[in-house]
């Protein structure tokens, strides 16, 4: 059987450095970081006291009250993203069959603010068991794709993806092969997360994994760079919307890019650590460059995951040289979690439709932040370092690697 052909034909972002795809492309481009103090509770007794939040948003322009309650934030992020990426795709949501039509969706917590908030009022409550009735559907992370399916009536394939850091880049996986394999025709796919919460600074704070550079919340975020202290906690949600290459056609779709790989591995090394070689991302790589029939001289740009944590940076940057070899130097790499922060489930998917974008506009957003770079990482690696770059990219790589040592690499190719 010869797989199927898959497009991207609608785009849809939420994020803290824009609440549209245009704002968010805008605020890549221009280099804007999306770090400053946190307003959602008061954070003055943590380390950490600030996170890459949304800015300007409210639900209710959405969505009525009522619904809104019903809903963890992850969730109602979720809904928002997917609505302007269906509009983007011009789908024809009266005539298409919606039989054809799945969702896959990823969130590596789903609503921690939710199962925060009743474990507080159960406590406050002197432990009497007077919970919400929908504590359990707001909290669970597969009611994002639910949600989205029952919005639209969409009865294809539906679940949720976990793999930490690296769900949503799964769910895009799943997604892409569900429409090779002819069980479906389009899929709604993406991530959503919305960790900056009490549980979610202090959580990863014990594991000293934030950055704590309270004084310069906009610098925190810095990847590559030899102070680098830790990730900066983000929030948000990225849509595509993924159809056969002949139903695209068949109605005149507009298509952004086509998506031609995926690839998946294993640290198999630590909890929460990468292997310091950089195995288990030279392999997703490798995997994903294999699916995708393709040579690493074949790739313009790669979207590294690109932390900013001390261990993080080292081994990808040293899996990248072993994969890419010579052809590396003639390469555009670039970090936007130095824009976004790190929107932990969501990862993938903004930084997908961030390399989606790159292929469109044949632009490469910077990474910022860079003051003096690591003497541990080859300083011939062309990081993008500072403000974007002009250049043709007809191929763009992504790289997810979650907590577990999940690892997922997606691949995307100019249409032709």
């Amino acid at each position: 059987m010869t797989p199927r052909r898959v497009v991207i034909t609608g785009l849809g972002a939420l994020t803290p450095i824009g609440n549209t795809l245009s704002e968010f492309w805008e605020g890549l481009v221009s280099g804007k970081s999306g770090a400053a103090p946190i307003t959602y509770f008061d954070a003055s007794e943590f380390k950490t006291k600030f996170a890459c939040e949304l800015k300007n948003f409210n639900v209710l322009d959405f969505m009525d009250r009522k619904e809104a309650r019903k809903q963890d934030r992850f969730t109602q992020y979720a809904l928002v993203s997917t609505q302007e990426a269906i509009e983007d795709s011009c789908l024809p949501l009266d005539t298409v069959d919606k039989n054809r039509i799945g969702v896959i969706w990823g969130a590596g917590i789903g609503g921690l603010e939710t199962f925060q908030n009743e474990v507080l009022n159960f406590a406050d409550n002197d432990k009497k068991p007077k919970f919400n009735p929908f504590f359990i559907p707001k909290m669970i992370p597969d009611i994002a794709p639910g949600m989205i399916s029952i919005k639209y009536g969409f009865r294809g394939p539906n679940f949720a993806t976990v793999s930490a850091c690296a769900s949503s880049s799964n769910a895009l996986i799943d997604s892409l092969n569900y429409i090779r394999l002819n069980h479906a025709d389009v899929m709604v796919t993406g991530g959503s997360e919305a960790g900056v919460t009490y549980a979610g600074i202090g959580g990863f704070n014990a594991m000293r994994a934030l950055s704590t550079r309270n004084d310069d919340p906009q610098t925190a975020s810095r990847p590559f760079d030899k102070d680098r202290d830790g990730f900066v906690l983000g929030e948000g949600s990225g849509t595509l919307i993924l159809e056969e290459y002949e139903h695209a056609k068949a109605r005149g779709a507009k298509i952004y890019a086509e998506i031609v790989g995926g690839g998946l591995s294993a640290d198999a090394h630590h909890m929460t650590a990468p292997h310091p070689e950089g195995i288990g991302a030279r392999n997703v790589m490798l995997n994903c460059l294999r699916d995708a029939n393709l040579k690493p001289d074949d790739v313009d740009v790669i979207n590294m995951h690109g932390t900013s944590t001390g261990l993080g940076d080292l081994a990808e940057s040293k899996a990248i040289k072993e994969v890419f070899g010579e052809h590396l130097y003639s390469m555009n790499v670039n970090s936007t979690k130095s824009m976004t922060g790190h929107l932990l489930g969501a990862a993938g998917a903004i930084e997908a439709i961030a390399s989606v974008m790159s292929i469109q506009k044949n632009i490469v957003p910077p990474t910022i932040n860079l003051h003096t770079q690591d003497k541990a990482i080859d300083p011939k690696i062309n990081f993008t370092f500072g403000t974007a770059q002009k250049r043709e990219v007809k191929v763009a790589l992504s790289n997810t690697f979650g907590f577990g040592g999940h690892n997922a690499c997606v691949i995307f190719r100019e249409i032709s």
